[in-house]
């Protein structure tokens, strides 16, 4: 497999060490491309995310801080709090498997490492009801991604974080937009796919809007 290829084949199943070897394959992609390269990439994203309706409207945000070469969406940030938005972090929930809490990211909110070595908001701080939002209050989340298609089917880690947290969405509504995003290197031409999988609104790269 020629590793500047931008898809990679993917017959679909959900087999696991199938996915597993893919979600390998994409996430050394990503680590693969070169600082300039990745800043060039964060630039190009942010441009193309100002003009998704579902950021234009929103007025209230999560984002997430970008680990092991995923596209960084934190030039966006400065734009976002200029229009008054409320912007959210995702924090990983104690004592609940694989779910999240969102809080507030602010100037002087109190960060720390968690145990995937990702920043998120302070557990002191994180356990005030005050900073936190509900899932469903949320106008849109910016989630990163492993891989996705052109049909707009996704990769996460692997973890169902998104999965458990955002399950709700599908019986009730209004519900909150999710956006992932990707360098164009982690398409893929067609991705494995799972019934509980959470649908995006669209899939946004430093090249291009998908909409599924």
């Amino acid at each position: 497999m020629p590793a500047n290829d931008a898809t990679v084949n993917a017959r679909p199943t959900t087999a696991p060490l199938e996915k597993t070897a893919l979600r390998r394959e994409l996430k050394r992609r990503r680590r693969a491309l070169p600082p300039q390269a990745q800043r060039l990439a964060a630039k190009k994203l942010c441009e193309r995310l100002k003009t998704l309706p579902e950021i234009q409207r929103a007025r209230r945000v999560s984002f997430y801080l970008p680990v092991h070469g995923e596209i960084d969406p934190t030039p966006i940030l400065a734009w976002l709090r200029a229009r008054r938005v409320e912007v959210y972090l995702p924090v990983l929930r104690p004592l609940a498997k694989n779910s999240l809490w969102f809080v507030a990211y602010r100037p002087n909110t109190p960060m720390v490492k968690n145990r995937f070595n990702i920043w998120e908001p302070a557990p002191r701080f994180s356990a005030q009801r005050r900073h936190r939002l509900p899932a469903w209050a949320l106008d849109t989340l910016i989630a990163p991604l492993v891989g996705f298609d052109a049909h707009g089917h996704r990769m996460g880690m692997g973890g169902g974080f998104y999965d458990r947290t955002l399950a709700f969405v599908r019986h009730r509504r209004p519900a909150p937009r999710l956006i992932g995003v990707a360098h164009a290197c982690q398409e893929v031409k067609t991705l494995p796919t799972d019934p509980w999988d959470i649908p995006l609104s669209a899939i946004v790269t430093d090249t291009k809007i998908v909409r599924p």
